[in-house]
This record gives structure tokens, sequence and C-alpha cells, in this order.
């Protein structure tokens, strides 16, 4: 692996928390504009709403993404894929992948598009 790579965060960072700034805001609207005509609840507050979301995805999607059983069969499709490559291929597709490397130092990037 790479050295890390700070340049990411500063973009994924800042829209991971609007991302959850923007589903907690709709999970209130929805709860408070549902529930309380349909079953009778109390409306909530934004925090309320964004520990719902935490706890519903603890509870029922996890944190995890697709899963182990998701992760092994893509890993059997590409070990596939890899076996099934001639060793120029092979190469051109470590190459590429060195190329599009998000944590890839400018100079090691330059040198391997020299390479290309």
């Amino acid at each position: 692996m790479k050295a890390h790579c700070f340049r990411k965060w500063y973009f994924f960072v800042p829209l991971a928390l609007l991302a959850a700034v923007g589903i907690g805001f709709i999970i209130m609207l929805l709860w408070n504009s549902l529930m309380p005509i349909i079953f009778n609840l109390p409306t909530i507050t934004f925090w309320q709403a964004l520990g719902l979301l935490i706890l519903s995805r603890i509870l029922l999607g996890g944190f995890g993404g697709h899963g182990k059983r998701h992760h092994h069969q893509m890993h059997k499709h590409m070990r596939e894929k890899w076996e099934n490559m001639t060793p120029e291929e092979r190469e051109r597709f470590h190459q590429n992948m060195h190329h599009h490397a998000w944590c890839c130092k400018k100079s090691e990037r330059s040198h391997s598009e020299s390479n290309i």
C-alpha cells in the first residue's frame, strides 16, 4: 500500500458530513410529516433523526457495504480474470492501476506515465 494520502480526505470528509446532514433532515421531515398522523407519535428533532439513521444502519444494514459474500464473489471473479490474462495484459493492467491510484505521489505518477 502506498504512503498515506490526505488529499482525498479533503474531499470525502466534507461530502460525508453533508450527506449525513442531508439524510438526517430527510428522515426528520418524513418522520414529522407521517408518523404523528399515522401512528400518533411525537415529532422528532434533527439529532433524534440522525440517531434513528445510525440505529437503523446498525440493526438492519450495517456499515460494511455489500458484506463478505459479495466480497468473496468479487475476489473470485477478479482472480479468474487475472489467471486468464497474458503476461502483457497483466503488466498493462498493473501499470494502469498504478497510474490511477489515488495515493500515487506526483513523482511516481509522472514516472508511470513515461512507461505507458
